[in-house]
């Protein structure tokens, strides 16, 4: 079965940052369909809307799988919930953990549930800083 390199940007702004950066990393790599899984350096970022919550601690993690975007998502949201995230929340409010997929090989995906290549990565700093510290010839 074919592999697919993977990138994800990490999130977290409650609890120790750090730890739930390192635990989610740690997490995806237990399944057995992802492998060689590399984490940028963690870079602390500014809240982008709501201003009024503690500073965000980043990464960008790459991995290769035989996962589809929609099983990724679904490990990555077991990830988040095992750490604690609930699965209502408010927009732009602090959390424990975030996981976004950033691109899935070349796949392009527009739905309700997944937007794949993450529409906003150009945007934010946080994310294209660890992106050219792990990807520095991506094209």
């Amino acid at each position: 079965m074919n592999s697919d390199m993977v990138y994800l940007s990490l999130g977290s702004n409650l609890g120790d940052r750090e730890s739930n950066l390192a635990q989610a990393t740690m997490a995806l790599s237990i399944n057995f369909e992802i492998s060689g899984i590399k984490s940028s350096t963690y870079y602390e970022s500014e809240p982008l809307y709501n201003k009024d919550q503690p500073e965000f601690l980043n990464s960008v993690v790459k991995f290769s799988t035989t996962l589809k975007p929609f099983d990724v998502l679904d490990v990555i949201q077991k990830v988040e919930r095992m750490l604690g995230r609930p699965d209502k929340r408010e927009k732009n409010q602090p959390r424990i953990i975030d996981v976004d997929i950033l691109f899935h090989g070349d796949a392009v995906i527009e739905t309700a549930d997944l937007s794949i290549p993450h529409p906003m990565i150009s945007l934010r700093k946080f994310i294209l800083i660890p992106f050219a510290e792990i990807e520095p010839g991506f094209e």
